[in-house]
């Protein structure tokens, strides 16, 4: 027989059980008249939590399983990219500026150049223009591909984010195909792109483009018919276009509410002005409109990608100016005068005159800004990136506030915040 099955050691585990009860019927859990907030438990949702998307902590108030307050707490992965883009050359500027928002590296580059374009007075050539659509309008399909497959997994969908990262893997071979990077690849350039898109890329877009709205359609078809989804956004934490217009909030959060604000058609450019496509727009701005604006936003991007190949121009694929333009690259080979403008361009970059601009574009999560200080030298004065994961984030107590905490998880997933240019 063991110590524990002896008679004496049962004997006092009783008087212990009996004990525990006792105290337990003297002293009440909720002592009697207390005030309502003891009954209240902050916890640390975070920062290391997969529902989060990235490094963020959110400091939550609950009253048993209902959020009563929130507070989001971010700078776990500051990087300081802006002040490091101060420390350079407007030409070695743009890879840094590419890495705030990791999936939408080609808005944080255009918002950057346009801004550096608009202070030289520089005129972007035609089919420039056109390449930029395109790849910045694949560039938001892949980002709402990211967006879906992994809140779908935090739902419950975990087939989703196979079938998602598949057409995401199609977008980023196209990438490489057409700049020889998969990400962060520095295609856009002060004056244009890069380089011209090589011989069959423009078919193989054209096959993707084919493809896509079939596959959308086949997201919606098993998304739509998961009930345990359907009922954890539908008329779930919805807020208002008034509220969301107070905070600030642009993108497809805000467009769930019913109002069309989209700056490709509100104050188009980069040529978008030339294309066809509609603005998907909610009624309710709960979490199930903010889910089907995106899918419905993922054709619309597909749209005009054909449309943009369809009436691609020939001719310049980057300005003429050959104060911020590298000479072409066979020049180097022959050209003496061109290797040194090369040389220079490179190592000492291009003078901007002296002004301030901010230049706004519409990403997959609403507006990108940049804001740009020239003091007349090479390098910028001030940079400063609007990044709407940053701006949107205000929203997130308003939308939460009186709702479960299972909701908190499908809300912040359907929010789609990326840290990265949060924090920057």
């Amino acid at each position: 027989m063991s110590a524990i099955d002896s008679p004496r050691t049962k004997s006092a585990y009783r008087e212990m059980e009996e004990s525990v009860e006792l105290s337990h019927m003297k002293q009440p859990l909720v002592a009697e008249g207390a005030e309502p907030e003891s009954e209240l438990l902050t916890l640390n949702m975070g920062p290391h939590h997969p529902a989060t998307h990235g490094v963020l902590r959110l400091l939550v108030t609950l009253e048993g399983e209902v959020v009563r307050d929130l507070k989001p707490i971010i700078g776990y992965v500051h990087t300081g990219i802006e002040k490091t883009a101060e420390d350079k050359n407007y030409w070695k500027a743009i890879p840094v500026v590419e890495r705030m928002d990791y999936l939408a590296y080609f808005f944080n580059a255009y918002a950057f150049c346009g801004a550096t374009e608009t202070l030289l007075g520089i005129e972007v050539p035609k089919r420039a223009q056109y390449l930029r659509v395109i790849h910045m309008e694949l560039n938001r399909i892949m980002s709402h591909l990211v967006w879906l497959g992994t809140s779908a997994l935090d739902l419950g969908a975990m087939s989703m984010f196979w079938y998602c990262f598949r057409e995401r893997e199609s977008i980023l071979d196209l990438f490489e195909y057409s700049t020889g990077a998969r990400m962060h690849t520095r295609y856009f350039q002060v004056g244009g792109v890069a380089d011209d898109v090589p011989a069959g890329w423009v078919e193989k877009v054209r096959e993707f483009c084919d493809a896509m709205p079939t596959r959308v359609d086949q997201y919606g078809a098993l998304l739509n018919k998961n009930e345990i989804l359907l009922q954890r956004l539908r008329n779930v934490c919805p807020l208002d276009e008034e509220t969301l217009l107070e905070l600030g909030v642009t993108g497809p959060l805000l467009r769930a509410a019913g109002n069309p604000w989209d700056l490709r058609k509100a104050m188009p450019y980069c040529s978008y002005e030339d294309f066809d496509f509609q603005i998907p727009v909610g009624t309710e701005g709960d979490n199930y409109d903010r889910f089907a604006v995106r899918m419905q936003e993922m054709k619309e991007s597909t749209k005009i990608i054909a449309q943009a190949l369809e009436q691609l121009p020939e001719g310049a694929w980057i300005t003429d100016d050959r104060k911020v333009a590298l000479p072409p690259r066979h020049e180097l080979a022959t050209s003496m005068e061109a290797l040194i403008h090369h040389f220079k361009l490179v190592t000492e970059g291009f003078r901007v005159p002296a002004g301030e601009v901010y230049f706004p574009v519409e990403g997959p999560r609403g507006e990108y800004g940049c804001f740009v200080r020239s003091d007349g030298s090479s390098k910028p004065a001030r940079v400063h990136m609007r990044d709407p994961s940053f701006v949107n984030l205000q929203a997130t107590n308003a939308m939460v506030k009186d709702s479960y905490i299972a909701d908190l998880i499908a809300t912040l997933a359907m929010m789609d915040p990326v840290l990265g240019g949060i924090d920057r």
